[in-house]
């Protein structure tokens, strides 16, 4: 793993000088962020060595490195799931290459099912701390002490800073924002009545396929992190609203702007 991170990051920096200071992560629907980036370079992930492939649809496969809200970022359009096929430590593969890297920060974006009854479609959600239901942990196995410790504690998974700062933005702007916890799942299936309902009462407000693996990976190396996610559909409530991919897409692409805003203010802020 060490030999593989160290190779890419240096494959990287042989193709341009650029020093990242922060990470992003686009999920499905929001990639258009990266059209406010002043780009420096960019690379396909195919001809990134020991990148994965991005599967779905909805997310780019191109990582992108340049200048956004006057900061140095380097940022993934489209990223990597355990439903894939994938294991946790190639989905999380990136994150240490761009922690490699010189990153000093980690930001992230997806797109969510709601369940809190508060919650409407469209909604802006600042994480604040998340439930891993994942049946697995990028951390599972010999742990390599370069890389962070061996029982990394996750009493401020996201930055409460940023948290705060980030919910702030958002009422300036008149977007309705929630501070919220995510669940993260599995997938591919999006949940049936009675899981929204179960992932309610044991306190999640949202549930999505991703994020959790990154920040554990982040957090592991002592990265501080944030994250921003879309309400694309809701569950779990007395009317039962069917839903598909491609509404999830709309729902991300319709709400993008909100999203690229804060989280654009937010780095001037940082």
């Amino acid at each position: 793993m060490l030999e593989k991170i160290k190779s890419t990051a240096d494959f990287i920096r042989s193709k341009t000088s650029f020093n990242p200071e922060y990470g992003i992560v686009l999920g499905s629907g929001l990639g258009g962020l990266v059209q406010e980036v002043r780009e420096e370079f960019s690379f396909e992930y195919s001809d990134i060595p020991n990148f994965p492939l991005s599967t779905v649809k909805g997310h780019g496969g191109k990582l992108i490195l340049g200048t956004l809200a006057g900061k140095k970022v380097i940022a993934m359009q489209g990223r990597f799931h355990y439903y894939e096929g994938y294991s946790m430590q190639e989905v999380t593969f990136p994150i240490r290459v761009m922690i490699e890297l010189g990153i000093r920060q980690l930001l992230l974006s997806n797109a969510s099912g709601g369940m809190n009854p508060d919650y409407k479609v469209g909604d802006i959600v600042i994480i604040q701390d998340q439930i891993n239901l994942m049946p697995s942990n990028p951390l599972i196995g010999k742990n390599e002490d370069e890389l962070g410790p061996r029982f990394p504690d996750m009493s401020e998974a996201y930055e409460s800073k940023s948290v705060q700062a980030a919910y702030e933005i958002a009422s300036a702007a008149g977007y309705r924002v929630h501070k919220g916890v995510y669940a993260g799942v599995s997938g591919p299936c999006f949940e049936t009545p009675a899981e929204y309902r179960f992932l309610r009462i044991i306190g999640a407000d949202i549930v999505g396929m991703s994020t959790v693996p990154e920040v554990i990976v982040a957090r592991h190396a002592g990265i501080p992190c944030f994250a921003i996610s879309i309400v694309t559909d809701l569950g779990g409530f007395e009317h039962v609203e069917k839903i598909s991919h491609e509404e999830v897409l709309r729902v991300a692409n319709a709400s993008e702007g909100k999203m690229t805003d804060v989280i654009s203010q937010l780095l001037a802020k940082l």
